[in-house]
């Protein structure tokens, strides 16, 4: 039977560390505020603004929610973005994506002042973390490795398979796990017999967008098997994992719900609390 990797757990650990940081702060008279942008009606968009919404005021962290219509045009986002970056209280900005299709979310993320970029998208963020320089990290990723140190699972020298290529967690996640002196292999739609790759992971990040794509045939016995999918079927919630095979085969799993998901939310609380610090130069 597998390790269950508690992200509930982790992420309540990690917000309460950053709660601590906000009362600091708080003392020496600054108040780190996170301005929170959602575009359109996405239910799913909707439903997690409203969780961050509710992580803020756990940690003490001024959320400033700002909903726009799905009509919204490319220069009102813009706009907006500009003012938000002009103004000395807000500490972290975050654009909700998925963007409805008429806004260039590249252009968005690229507006976004570097040092407000607790989402670690920016491609300054990004480039900074292909040099090795601090910087934000993306938060799905930087979750993941949290979790690994906290199970004292060290991917020094492992076999680290990541499926899924995007900029905000695949590229990022391989990335991490290579400075963290793993051995790493990215697949993607076009990788030839994905399955037998995948079956030569120590370490297996599955970030691909397919409910439980990943069955037993992918896992090698023992494995390590972290679930960023999040995909919401008729039958609830499930990850890009087979969860019910995969689990009595590997070391550890993280489970969906539960896992990944708290993390991400739980490093954009540290984010911000990071850039809270950095511009009142505490």
């Amino acid at each position: 039977m597998a390790t269950i990797i508690d992200g509930v757990k982790l992420a309540a650990e990690v917000r309460e560390q950053a709660a601590g940081a906000v009362r600091e702060l708080a003392a020496q008279g600054v108040t780190p505020s996170l301005a929170v942008v959602l575009v359109g009606d996405d239910p799913a968009s909707a439903s997690y603004v409203r969780m961050k919404e509710r992580d803020c005021a756990e940690v003490g962290i001024d959320s400033r929610d700002l909903r726009l219509a799905a009509t919204t045009s490319q220069h009102e986002l813009d706009t907006l973005i500009d003012s938000l970056n002009a103004d000395p209280s807000i500490h972290g900005i975050l654009v909700q994506m998925p963007l409805p299709s008429h806004l260039d979310a590249e252009s968005v993320i690229a507006r976004i002042a570097p040092e407000k970029d607790v989402d670690g998208f920016h491609p300054e963020s990004l480039g900074r973390l292909v040099r090795g320089l601090p910087g934000f990290r993306a938060c799905t990723p930087a979750g993941v490795m949290e979790m690994l140190r906290a199970y004292d699972i060290d991917p020094t020298g492992m076999n680290a398979v990541v499926v899924g290529r995007s900029t905000i967690v695949g590229k990022p996640m391989a990335l991490l796990l290579l400075e963290a002196n793993a051995t790493v292999t990215v697949c993607h739609s076009r990788t030839r017999d994905l399955a037998s790759v995948c079956r030569g992971a120590d370490l297996l990040v599955a970030a691909i967008g397919r409910p439980e794509m990943i069955d037993a045939t992918y896992v090698k016995p023992g494995a390590v098997v972290i679930d960023v999918g999040i995909n919401r079927t008729d039958h609830g919630m499930v990850g890009d994992v087979d969860y019910a095979a995969v689990e009595p085969i590997a070391s550890a799993i993280t489970p969906v719900p539960g896992g990944v998901g708290p993390m991400t939310r739980a490093l954009l609380m540290r984010n911000t609390v990071a850039a809270a610090r950095a511009a009142s130069g505490r």
